[in-house]
């Protein structure tokens, strides 16, 4: 389901699934996550780059696997997202395509997102009676609150220009290859110890990925426990059909 290279202390993980929308199931997250602790050894690589399709970076979780009553533990998503932002390596998201509901997650998570002009991100949770409780607190991070509160409620798209003047990207042009060698120019030269010391600062700065951890989770799993809500994904699933049509 992913693809790993390692060169000149670069990791570089791509999701090799765009045919199912690179969704966030048990056996994706397990292997990202394999791949993301192999960067926290102090011999380990200093940059993790992240990579989706052209056409899809991430959809977010799996609902044909929600619709079976296989749920991805949100734990389990939680903690890789924190291991993005606070790991002591650089982690870079490179993004083309759509970005939906838990891919958004995953990239605000990294610590630079890096965008081509194709690139659109959406919260589509409360289409299907959900609410993002695992990913804002990490795109609030980016973007703040009302940022956040506008994305879960209006359920629209944020493109590629809108995402930079916002801080969901950090920067945007037409070739983002050209774009992320620009940046691991000087990447591959910081000091890795150091990168480390200034993310441990930075979460403890902050403290909201620590701090919305348990509220975050309890809501997530209430949420995929509610009978209308499965029926509803199910029926998606099934129909292709929205809960609210006939």
């Amino acid at each position: 389901m992913i693809g790993v290279d390692d060169r000149d202390g670069i990791r570089t993980i791509t999701l090799t699934r765009p045919e199912t929308g690179n969704v966030l199931n048990a056996a994706l997250v397990a292997e990202l996550a394999r791949a993301v602790a192999g960067c926290e050894a102090a011999d380990g690589p200093k940059v993790l780059v992240l990579r989706g399709g052209a056409q899809v970076f991430c959809a977010g979780g799996d609902f044909q696997a929600a619709a079976q009553g296989e749920e991805l533990d949100p734990a389990i998503l939680y903690d890789l997202w924190s291991r993005l932002a606070c790991g002591p390596f650089v982690s870079v998201a490179v993004v083309s395509g759509r970005v939906t509901a838990g891919g958004v997650g995953l990239a605000a998570a990294c610590d630079l997102v890096l965008a081509d002009d194709s690139a659109s991100f959406t919260l589509s949770e409360l289409l299907f009676g959900l609410y993002p409780a695992c990913v804002l607190p990490f795109l609030i991070r980016r973007v703040g609150a009302q940022r956040g509160h506008y994305m879960t409620l209006s359920t629209q798209a944020v493109g590629a220009e809108q995402a930079l003047a916002w801080g969901l990207a950090d920067a945007v042009e037409s070739t983002v290859d050209g774009l992320l060698r620009k940046h691991l120019l000087r990447l591959r030269h910081l000091d890795k110890a150091a990168v480390g010391r200034y993310k441990l600062y930075r979460a403890e700065l902050d403290g909201v990925i620590d701090g919305a951890r348990t509220l975050a989770l309890e809501s997530n799993r209430r949420m995929f426990a509610d009978p209308s809500i499965r029926s509803g994904i199910a029926r998606y699933v099934a129909e292709g059909k929205f809960p609210w049509e006939d």
